[in-house]
């Protein structure tokens, strides 16, 4: 039996051609791969696109809305509030007294200051009429 070894320069080539080889297949495997995905599947290349879009932007614009709702709704609570002190601090002066008045005795006062039976007639001018004269 007779072993016949190989030099190093053919190991070398043999070497350096199957990796060669490899590295081709993937370099060439790879890109095909994807550029399939958007040829047999459009989806891929253009609904995912528009789809991700779509609801990345609604939830980005509901989030900017929210935090304009909520400084709204801080600036509201706080004049609602100065409002409700301005109240209180008016109700509890020294000469305040709370008056307990019907809607009875607000129309008899009403009624007393103006008679509906006494009245006279006056006449509007048109405005046609008020530019001849």
């Amino acid at each position: 039996m007779t072993i016949i070894e190989p030099t190093t320069a053919q190991t070398k080539r043999k070497s350096s051609t199957v990796a060669s080889t490899t590295t081709a297949r993937i370099q060439s495997s790879a890109p095909s791969t994807f550029k399939r995905w958007g040829v047999k599947h459009p989806f891929f290349r253009y609904g995912l696109p528009m789809i991700s879009l779509t609801v990345f932007g609604a939830v980005g614009l509901a989030h900017l809305i929210q935090g304009s709702k909520d400084i709204a709704k801080v600036k509201d609570d706080q004049e609602w509030d100065i409002i409700e002190t301005k109240k209180q601090l008016s109700r509890t002066g020294p000469a305040y007294k709370p008056k307990h008045i019907s809607l009875e005795e607000e129309l008899k006062a009403l009624q007393e200051k103006v008679d509906i039976n006494n009245y006279e007639y006056k006449k509007i001018p048109r405005p046609s009429e008020s530019k001849s004269h």
